[in-house]
């Protein structure tokens, strides 16, 4: 760590320096860094951290977190802010939900703790964090480790031979300031929760590390093989079991990789038998578990069909946010999330606009409900800047790495309501092939915009897709039914269409009218408009509509609003039904009782 009076120079030489992020963003924690998570053991560095908001980067210019712990009677010199004392916090938090005036800050704040650490001979450390907002920069003990950009999905940092025997002190700046060249940029639709609001943990493996493990029904089999895939470092081969099955493979691994395919013949994971099997992967002396299903999901010309039976994807879109705990999730809210999508009759859920908690789909597959996952390539990004691309396929790697074992995700999308430009197309059809590149065993989607003048689908990137997603507000923002129909049969699409959102406002507090705009009749009016419009449009493959539960948004300031998106078919308390839930669930129910039939004739 530095002297005092050199931090005291270095302090005021960085007054006028503008450039001071430069050295603390290269970005070096993303996609390549991750791990395998599995069940790894892990020691939590959830609780309270020390803390303090910094409005004007003060730290990253004095350089905070090159201080050394010390009694403030034992200092030289006075200090803006001592990161070893103080204020606390809990981790995973939201700061907005901790003080009032934390509300709305948008910039930087200061996380530090104490980490007690004996090191292991042939022992790796990684510190994982699952998700902090948005440019989380890492220090340990007074040294820059790195940072990493994206809000929603978690990264690691190795830090073997960083940690001291003994005490350690770690420090993490979090920034959330909405940038244009990030993804998402400044102007969204839900509010931009602050902070490290995921659990963090290290991580210790043997010196033989599994980096990725991928196991999938191959889709070009006939007989149900499934094919695997291994990255491992430190070994030479790769064991595989799946003791149900009666598998034990070894897989070579060649500079690190290796990839086999094994007849299996698996129960094929579904919406009505989510069958999940135990899976053991080792390579040296690491070893990793997990319980994974199989299934296909393939689009034939307007169809879709899971494990060869079509499939109409009865859904609802969810946001992950709470009133009282702002963008932090539970167990028990994620199980009630599902609870009541299972009640309204649902066999999928789209995860919007952003990737949720692993522990999302984890549970999805448990309960047997498809899943839409996305990363928020969302409205106005900044499809020409080099910078903003990086964003986003970063985003999406870490998406894929970390969900493409789960058979409940059937979905992964690039984007949602960006207008159709030469830039965008060429940055989404990218996204696109990286996706299949890296995952061949799902479909693409996006929500795409429509042309409203000629009341047709003419995004350019529906070519690339296979759904072509559709957010309409058909009797909210958009008063005419009868240009729905008329869109979907003038586009003749050749591939099958989702609407991935539409609602309307209810307001059903005591302060939303009975009538009109905003009330509850008027939400449920809509949707037995919309359910009778698309119930007869053949090439309409399923809806998820907007949205379970009421959420908060800074950019919703009526006065029926007041802070909050209301179209949730559930208040903002998670319990309080509206009146459109239940023409939802009678809905669902009919489809589900006709494909039951439908499968019974064949």
């Amino acid at each position: 760590m530095l002297e005092r009076s050199e931090l005291a120079e270095n302090a005021l030489q960085a007054l006028h320096d503008e450039d001071y992020d430069r050295p603390f963003n290269p970005q070096n924690l993303n996609h390549t860094t991750m791990i395998f998570m599995g069940d790894r053991e892990q020691v939590s560095l959830n609780g309270d951290w020390n803390f303090c908001v910094d409005l004007l980067d003060t730290g990253l210019r004095q350089k905070w977190f090159a201080m050394e712990p010390a009694a403030p009677e034992d200092r030289d010199e006075p200090w803006d802010y001592d990161p070893y004392m103080g204020e606390t916090v809990p981790v995973p938090s939201c700061w907005q939900m901790l003080k009032e005036k934390w509300y709305f800050f948008e910039g930087s704040a200061w996380y530090t703790r104490a980490v007690d650490f004996s090191p292991k001979p042939g022992k790796r450390t990684f510190l994982r964090v699952g998700a902090a907002q948005y440019d989380c920069k890492v220090f340990l003990n007074g040294a820059f480790i790195g940072n990493h950009y994206g809000g929603s999905t978690p990264f690691f940092a190795e830090l073997t031979g960083r940690l001291k025997d003994g005490r350690n002190w770690l420090m993490l700046c979090v920034n959330n300031v909405r940038t244009t060249d990030r993804v998402p940029m400044r102007n969204t639709d839900w509010f931009n929760y602050g902070g490290v609001y995921r659990e963090v943990s290290l991580v210790e493996t043997p010196e033989s590390l599994i980096r990725d493990f991928f196991i999938y029904l191959d889709p070009e089999s006939r007989n149900n093989a499934l094919r695997v895939h291994v990255e491992a470092e430190g070994a030479d081969t790769a064991t595989v079991s799946i003791p149900e099955l009666g598998i034990k493979e070894n897989i070579p691994l060649t500079d690190g990789k290796g990839e086999t395919v094994i007849e299996a013949g698996p129960i094929l994971w579904s919406p009505d038998k989510p069958k999940l099997y135990d899976v053991t992967v080792m390579a040296g002396q690491d070893r990793v578990n997990d319980r994974v299903g199989f299934r296909t999901i393939v689009r034939k010309g307007r169809e879709l069909l899971l494990n060869g039976k079509p499939l109409w994807l009865r859904g609802i879109s969810v946001h992950e946010d709470d009133a009282k705990l702002g963008k932090v999730v539970t167990e028990d809210d994620l199980r009630r999330r599902y609870a009541d999508a299972k009640e309204m009759g649902c066999n999928f859920v789209r995860l919007a606009h952003y990737p949720h908690h692993e522990r999302a789909v984890e549970l999805a597959d448990e309960a047997g409900l498809l899943v839409w996952a996305e990363i928020p390539v969302y409205w106005a990004i900044d499809f020409a800047n080099p910078a903003t691309e990086r964003d986003a396929r970063n985003q999406l790697m870490e998406l894929i790495r970390r969900d493409r074992n789960r058979a409940s995700v059937v979905i992964w999308s690039v984007g949602n309501e960006n207008a159709d430009t030469d830039a965008r197309l060429a940055f989404m059809r990218g996204l696109t092939e990286m996706a299949r590149a890296e995952d061949p065993t799902r479909l693409i989607a996006a929500a795409c915009l429509v042309n409203h003048a000629k009341l047709k689908i003419e995004d350019r990137l529906a070519a690339h897709l296979d759904i072509i997603g559709i957010n309409e507000y058909y009797g909210w923002y958009d008063e005419d039914f009868s240009e729905l129909p008329k869109i979907l049969a003038n586009s003749r699409p050749d591939r099958p269409v989702v609407i991935s959102e539409t609602g309307a406002d209810a307001d059903i507090t005591e302060h939303g009218p009975k009538s009109g705009l905003f009330s509850e009749d008027y939400q449920a009016e809509v949707y037995e408009k919309q359910i009778s419009t698309l119930r007869d449009l053949d090439f309409v493959k399923g809806m998820s509509p907007w949205i379970l539960y009421d959420f908060r948004t800074e950019r919703r300031q009526g006065i029926f609003q007041r802070g909050f998106n209301r179209k949730g078919l559930v208040a903002a308390d998670k319990v309080t039904r509206k009146k459109s839930f239940a023409v939802l669930q009678e809905f669902y129910r009919a489809v589900a009782a006709e494909e039951v039939e439908e499968w019974e004739k064949q």
